[in-house]
């Protein structure tokens, strides 16, 4: 890199959080370097190699500008010693000149600058320094350097030969009397020979000396290249957490060219010095298997969760496609594979552990993109075969990886070259239910793998801190918010997690097994806390992002600190928190008049995704005259109001519109105690709140009878319609969806606690499991909870 411009005069060209970090901003005016800096980052500098003569004229424009800019600040700046600097920057840029190296060393750093950020956000390098086109262009020069030199010992060869010649010359028969001046003659050109002879042996010393450093050189930015690749591949993976990832790669498909180009450069010039040198010839011909068979990259991951006969798809990236031979097409083969297989990379599986369907994709390149792929589209686990478990072990446990190879042959090298990468982890399962179970092992996998692992090795314990970063991750990737979990949040999480729900301590420390996160259920619970916490996620995900995104849910808040904030407040206070005893469900705890004239703490019951699927949250909070003010002191209708549905237009017909109500407490009472004959069974689950027939006895098992239990039910109101009585089933289904009922629409439907449904389909062992629905159904009934 020519030494042209030092640091100083590139500080308006770093954005200021590394400026006033790294360097003194005394340096640079701080008004100009703000300006500069926003104009740099405006532009693109990320395509600008040294030895790519194409893009001097935009490299010149860029650098004028710059310039123009330069020199138009030291006339406008009223400081004299700010326009003293200004101006000395800008003649220092004049005089050098040197456009592509200056946009070549922005690049640079901005390129550092970015890697600094990715370290301060604890994101682990892989080494000490990560990998840049700084080094790239610094071996460019070395070899440009080599070059060089053998161009100078070819004219000097040329020279010495020229010269040897000349004495040849001198040396035919000549008179007596011309003999001391033609000794004078042959005695200078003796000593032109000897002189042109050690500086050619001096140059073949250096020439060589210089190839050694190229090729160490090389080595080393090889080294980091591919660590950058593992690194590049290690956030793809905690991506699947939430975690931040730019999958661009085509900076990293740049690299891996031109370290191939300097490979055969290198590699030519040892042929050109005309005697084997057969240790830099084995090392150039290592670095360049490993960045052959490096440079294959799944770009697409396979879901991490399959379920055998399922179709999905993924791809993969061949960084060095451009320089593939032309001729036979490549194609790649998918096998799947188990850790065991995983951890012996060496070589390609010979007993296979599944059938795959679809497995075979040809490599194509894509001349918009400039990217080669491989695109395997409906891919599909056949059958899988599994190891054997150890202990309490269960099949969502258990990893295997997709492994893609194939045989290439690269441009200007003789042999093919066999070529495998490995996919991120996954976990094959048979049936849905499965899918929880599986997702965690994948979840710890991911959040808690080390960078360059044995193939699937993660630890038993790890810190709480951890962890709950892990969960605040994922809660807002896949919910797709801003809002993080707060400190509350998160010491109610650990409270549950280690069932220490009186503890006020700092948890950070603490050590959270993985059975504590998906193999141990619950103290007083029939699920696991990852169960728990994912079915709190899909709720919000699916129908309270924006609620929770506006801070108007508390969230996760224990049943001791609930009354510590809320003992205070007046009547009506109320907050949104997730239900602790049941999966997915958020309730609404609100102070109220106790019988004794104090005030007391009430909980409604839960409302899950079923329930906030027929009436939205913002609808309930309305219909509960109960509660008047959302925590701290918030009136409900200025918070909530852009929540609640307009009023429908009245029906065509002559009907009466409908609508469907939350009863809460003595609301609820006072509307079954006037409906004794609606008391019905309601025996289709998908019949939401609405019996067809008074006369069942019993209760009604639906799990969508929103909060509809002792202490709160749904009202549906509306006129008898004599065509309605008798319709089908399918008509009452109808019917409950466009919230009417058909047999009694005048009259308030309440119920007694919800019936269970309870056969249990298993998580474990699903493997090869036929399930025969008739007996399915014969052998599993309703039966009433204990209440």
């Amino acid at each position: 890199m020519t030494q042209w411009v030092n640091m100083s005069q590139l500080l308006p060209f770093l954005p200021d959080q590394t400026i006033n970090d790294l360097y003194p901003p005394t340096t640079f005016p701080i008004e100009a370097r703000h300006f500069l800096a926003e104009w740099v980052e405006s532009q693109r500098w990320e395509d600008f190699t040294l030895d790519n003569v194409e893009q001097k004229t935009q490299a010149e424009i860029l650098f004028n500008e710059a310039l123009r800019m330069l020199q138009s600040m030291a006339h406008q700046n009223t400081n004299v010693v700010d326009r003293m600097k200004l101006m000395q920057i800008s003649r220092n840029m004049a005089v050098c000149h040197q456009p592509l190296e200056f946009a070549v060393m922005v690049r640079n750093i901005l390129r550092n600058e970015s890697a600094m950020i990715s370290m301060n956000t604890q994101i682990p390098a892989p080494e000490p320094t990560l990998p840049s086109m700084q080094d790239v262009d610094h071996l460019v020069l070395k070899v440009l350097d080599v070059q060089d030199t053998r161009q100078k010992m070819h004219q000097l060869q040329e020279e010495l030969n020229w010269e040897k010649h000349n004495c040849e010359s001198f040396q035919g028969p000549q008179q007596h009397n011309g003999l001391d001046q033609r000794m004078a003659e042959i005695q200078k050109v003796q000593s032109k020979i000897q002189q042109l002879d050690y500086n050619l042996k001096s140059m073949a010393t250096k020439r060589f000396q210089l190839l050694k450093e190229c090729i160490n050189c090389l080595d080393q930015c090889q080294s980091r290249l591919i660590s950058r690749l593992k690194l590049w591949r290690w956030e793809q993976h905690k991506a699947t957490i939430g975690h931040p990832f730019d999958d661009n790669l085509n900076p990293l498909q740049t690299w891996c060219e031109q370290l191939l180009g300097v490979n055969g450069k290198l590699r030519q010039e040892l042929m050109l010095i005309g005697e084997p040198i057969p240790e830099l010839q084995e090392r150039l011909g290592h670095l360049l298997q490993v960045l052959i068979q490096s440079s294959l990259v799944v770009e697409k991951q396979p879901p991490q969760v399959i379920k055998t006969q399922s179709k999905f798809s993924t791809t993969v990236r061949y960084l060095l496609g451009e320089k593939i031979a032309p001729g036979k097409p490549v194609v790649l083969k998918a096998q799947i594979i188990n850790e065991s297989q995983a951890k012996n990379q060496g070589s390609i599986p010979g007993d296979t552990v599944g059938e795959l369907i679809n497995n075979t994709a040809i490599l194509e390149h894509n001349t918009a993109s400039k990217s080669t792929c491989a695109t395997f589209r409906n891919m599909s686990i056949k059958k899988i075969k599994r190891a054997d478990r150890k202990g309490t072990e269960s099949v969502t446990e258990e990893k295997f990886a997709l492994i893609f190879s194939t045989e290439i042959t690269i441009t200007g090298c003789d042999t093919p070259y066999r070529i495998q990468m490995i996919s991120l982890p996954l976990v094959v399962i048979v049936h849905g239910s499965q899918d929880n179970n599986a997702l965690a092992t994948i979840i710890w996998d991911c959040a808690f793998c080390e960078l360059d692992r044995v193939p699937f090795v993660v630890p038993e314990y790890v810190p709480w801190r951890k962890m709950y970063n892990t969960l605040n991750s994922k809660f807002t990737s896949e919910v797709q918010t801003k809002h993080n979990l707060d400190k509350c949040n998160q010491h109610f999480l650990a409270q549950k997690i280690f069932d220490k729900p009186d503890y006020n301590g700092d948890f950070s420390n603490m050590m959270v097994s993985w059975a504590q996160f998906n193999k141990e259920v619950l103290p007083g619970r029939m699920f696991t806390f990852w169960q728990w916490f994912e079915g709190v996620m899909e709720l919000t995900k699916k129908h309270l992002r924006t609620y929770w995104s506006e801070k108007l849910i508390f969230g996760f808040i224990g049943k001791q600190h609930l009354h510590l904030i809320l003992k205070d407040k007046p009547n009506g206070t109320f907050l949104l928190r997730f239900s602790d005893s049941e999966i997915g469900g958020i309730t609404i705890a609100y102070v109220s008049t106790a019988d004794n004239g104090g005030l007391k703490i009430q909980n409604i019951q839960p409302f899950t995704k079923r329930d906030l699927e027929i009436r939205s949250l913002g609808d309930r909070i309305l219909d509960i005259n109960h509660i008047t003010h959302l925590y701290p002191n918030c009136p409900k209708h200025e918070v909530f109001q852009k929540f609640y549905t307009e009023p429908q237009a009245s029906p065509s017909g002559g009907y009466i519109p409908v609508s469907l109500q939350t009863k809460v407490g003595t609301e609820a009472a006072s509307t079954t105690h006037q409906t004794p004959s609606m008391a019905g069974v309601c025996p289709s689950p998908s019949m939401a709140g609405v019996c067809p027939s008074p006369s069942m006895a019993g209760v009604c098992p639906s799990p969508s009878m929103a909060g509809v239990n002792p202490s709160s039910s749904m009202t549906v109101a509306g006129d008898t319609s004599p065509s309605s009585v008798g319709y089908p089933l399918n008509q009452f289904q109808q019917q409950q969806y466009n919230h009417q009922d058909p047999l009694h629409p005048d009259m308030d439907v309440a119920a007694s606690p919800p019936v269970e449904f309870l056969p249990v389909l298993p998580t474990d062992n699903m493997d090869n499991m036929d399930l025969d629905i008739e007996s399915f159904l014969q052998d599993n009934t309703w039966r009433e909870p204990d209440i």
